[in-house]
């Protein structure tokens, strides 16, 4: 209890505005929101003794919205379109409209001569609904950031620039072919290899032979 009362200061005066409309809303299931008339009774009935699919649209919406009080309450990083403003007030307008509707379309209860009316219990839910709506306005109006989300925030992958190349494959400047040669490893990094046998006599051709010396002449 003392972590959730916590929790509730912790929150602005427009959250926790926002988490008590939809909380009057659902407590207003348990209010008559039908007066049932039969044949010598008349009896009242809440929401939840009615239950249709437009009773169970807006308990949907006011568990959803909540949800959402809660989450920020403990600081979830998601981001809802329009920011939470905007869906909190859209939540309340479609909880209004099904309201509205629900008292000129009321729930068919089966029996002899029974007639459906209005209690006051349906009325809690529209000031309830209203007041999301206002809540939904209050929450847009502050202006608050969403907690950061760092799944969103985190950095594209960026893809190196791809070297320019002419037609022909060649680089634009003859510098980058001499860069590319200053770069390039060394073949070999120690003392030179033996050379094998025989190499040398292919590589030097033979020495030319002297000619011998002309013989003396006595005339």
């Amino acid at each position: 209890m003392a972590t959730a009362a916590r929790t509730l200061r912790s929150l602005p005066p427009e959250s926790r505005m926002t988490g008590g409309a939809a909380a009057a809303l659902v407590f207003s299931f348990v209010l008559p929101w039908y007066q049932v008339s039969a044949i010598g009774k008349a009896d009242s009935r809440n929401a939840l003794q009615v239950f249709t699919w437009v009773e169970a649209a807006i308990l949907l919406v006011a568990v959803a919205v909540l949800f959402l009080v809660w989450a920020r309450a403990q600081r979830r990083r998601f981001h809802l379109p329009g920011g939470d403003g905007l869906v909190v007030s859209v939540a309340g307008g479609w909880v209004l409209a099904l309201l509205v509707w629900r008292l000129f379309d009321k729930p068919s209860i089966s029996g002899p001569a029974t007639t459906v009316g209005i209690d006051w219990g349906i009325f809690v839910a529209l000031l309830a609904a209203g007041a999301l709506v206002a809540a939904g306005a209050r929450v847009r109006a502050a202006g608050r950031p969403e907690p950061a989300n760092p799944i969103a925030e985190a950095p594209a992958w960026e893809t190196p620039p791809r070297r320019e190349r002419r037609a022909n494959g060649r680089p634009r400047e003859h510098t980058e072919v001499t860069q590319a040669l200053r770069e390039r490893p060394p073949a070999w990094d120690g003392e030179p290899p033996p050379e094998p046998p025989g190499a040398r006599s292919r590589r030097e051709p033979p020495p030319p032979e002297t000619p011998p010396p002309p013989p003396d002449r006595l005339f």
